[in-house]
């Protein structure tokens, strides 16, 4: 008979890892480049918080050992025990034949600083809005401000919100904030609230279950932070085996991948105070936006990392 071929959870072979033998792997930066030669081996992508395998190897290696990331090239040469080694391979050989995100490996992710607790109830944090609070809305006066004054917003919506990272972010940005975060996923709302725990945000930030902007009432907002849903159906049969791990909910925008962001726009006025405004994460439907909006003054804003996939509209622009 035949010996039985080990087969992914997707019902693919599994790939095979180099073989590394007792002390060949002695540091941590042998661990790192045997991690990255086995990604690139695998052809493994890279969405979910690190852009590349190094990035994501360095940062696998530094959750194992409970050490910050900042901290890698303090410790690059130190040995690693060989229990800590056994550990190290078995995450490296989880994430080639898994093909799960490593933020779900370790259920951890950092952003702008803060790290944030995921696992597959939610899609891994990346939005480009944790980047921008940070660069549009400063101190009064400041070039290029969209809101003048941190401290007088009073009332922030986060509709989309998944893991709360962004409502969290928003309330550290906007102290005198509270922020009411919206999902229909139960799941989402779960590690939302533990999220929220984490940093003691319980008396300022509402999480609220249901369909965008259905269980929030008449209630306005100085702002509302949003990355919906939006992959179009062609996106979505191209989705990489890593996001495919993820929530479909968390990206499938319809057929044209504008499904929530029409519906957003649509009542985002109902629930805007006279001066506030919308800042939306569409990825790269740009072109679509403004084909499907001509009418609107969008305001594209620009990241270290991405051009053109978030835009800003204030509430007197959208009628």
């Amino acid at each position: 008979m035949a010996k039985p071929t080990k087969k992914t959870a997707r019902g693919r072979a599994a790939p095979d890892l180099a073989k590394v033998g007792p002390g060949e792997l002695l540091t941590l930066l042998d661990f790192v480049r045997y991690a990255v030669s086995r990604f690139v081996e695998a052809k493994l992508a890279f969405a979910h918080g690190t852009t590349d395998p190094v990035s994501e190897a360095a940062f696998l290696v530094c959750e194992a050992l409970h050490l910050n990331p900042d901290q890698f090239e303090i410790f690059a040469n130190a040995r690693v025990s060989a229990a800590e080694g056994k550990t190290l391979l078995d995450l490296i050989h989880q994430r080639v034949t898994t093909r799960k995100p490593a933020a779900y490996l370790v259920n951890k992710i950092y952003m702008r600083g803060l790290s944030f607790y995921v696992d597959e109830r939610v899609i891994v944090p990346r939005s480009f809005i944790g980047e921008l609070l940070e660069s549009h809305f400063g101190a009064d006066g400041e070039a290029g401000s969209l809101i003048d004054d941190p401290t007088a917003v009073e009332r922030v919506l986060d509709l989309c919100t998944g893991s709360g990272c962004l409502a969290i972010l928003a309330a550290h940005h906007f102290p005198n904030a509270n922020i009411d975060a919206v999902d229909i996923s139960k799941g989402a709302l779960e590690v939302a609230a533990r999220n929220v725990g984490e940093y003691e945000l319980e008396d300022r930030i509402s999480l609220y279950r249901g369909d965008l902007f259905a269980p929030l009432g008449d209630n306005r907002y100085d702002l509302i932070i949003t990355n919906p849903p939006y992959v179009d159906a062609e996106g979505m049969a191209a989705l990489p085996p890593e996001c495919r791990a993820e929530p479909k909910l968390a990206f499938d925008g319809g057929a044209d991948g504008l499904d929530v962001v029409r519906r957003i726009l649509r009542d985002a006025p109902d629930h805007l105070t006279a001066d506030g405004g919308l800042i939306c994460e569409i990825g790269r439907g740009r072109e679509l936006v403004d084909a499907a909006f001509p009418e609107l003054p969008l305001l594209w804003l620009d990241t270290e990392d991405s051009e053109g996939e978030v835009f800003w509209i204030a509430a007197a622009d959208l009628g």
